[in-house]
């Protein structure tokens, strides 16, 4: 049975999840540049067409889309150790923060690598082939007419995988991770006042959201002005 409601406990683990925001935004942060670079490694062999190279991406884009984030979580943690012990690699000591943004960033990879095949997919072929005829490079064309454009393209969808990973970002205590569930969590045992550790909890989850989603669709508005006034 949970005590009796107190409101004054909501402010109090308010103050008390803040500084735990630091961790959480560590881990989304750290996913979102790790799916990044996983997900335009994974996209290549899509938008290129290469044989072996693109079965295996869809392999790893179905997997991390098709499995809930929290199996992953136990897999990599659980099972990773056991795989790098075969290799003579000790991983039994290594934080559970570096599994946990390992998964995620796997996780976004996945989410990232449609994101960017679909955007790139998006840029009108015939600009490409202008830039060929005065005389860029594949290179060249790619960062002077396709990137600018799929970028546009891509921030909503971008912006929406942000979001996405932060409220995901809950299950990491599962593993041991103290982040703001976890923290939260923790209160809500010890003192029994569980309805005002999580309303703490979604109110501060609310408020990051909404900052992040407002930060986000200004960054938006920049780029669609940009681009209408290169037009």
């Amino acid at each position: 049975m949970g005590a009796t409601f107190d409101f004054s406990f909501v402010f109090q683990y308010f103050i008390k999840l803040l500084p735990t925001i630091q961790l959480t935004l560590l881990i989304v942060a750290s996913a979102i540049a790790i799916g990044l670079v996983v997900g335009f490694l994974v996209a290549l062999p899509q938008m290129y067409n290469i044989p072996v190279l693109r079965r295996v991406s869809q392999v790893y884009i179905s997997f991390f889309r098709g499995t809930p984030i929290l199996i992953q979580l136990f897999l990599f943690y659980y099972g990773l150790p056991e795989m790098l012990k075969l290799i003579a690699v000790d991983a039994a000591r290594w934080p559970a923060l570096y599994f946990v943004i390992l998964t995620y960033g796997l996780h976004s990879g996945a989410f990232m690598s449609e994101m960017i095949r679909a955007a790139v997919a998006s840029v009108d072929r015939g600009q490409v082939e202008a830039a060929y005829a005065v005389g860029m490079t594949g290179p060249q064309a790619f960062v002077r007419i396709v990137l600018p454009q799929a970028f546009a393209t891509a921030l909503p969808v971008f912006s929406n995988l942000i979001i996405a990973s932060l409220k995901d970002t809950s299950l990491a205590f599962s593993v041991g991770v103290m982040e703001l569930t976890g923290k939260a969590s923790t209160l809500a045992v010890v003192s029994r006042h569980l309805i005002e550790a999580y309303i703490s909890l979604a109110a501060i989850y609310f408020i990051v959201s909404f900052v992040l989603e407002r930060l986000l669709r200004l960054l938006e508005q920049r780029v669609q002005k940009r681009g209408l006034a290169s037009l």
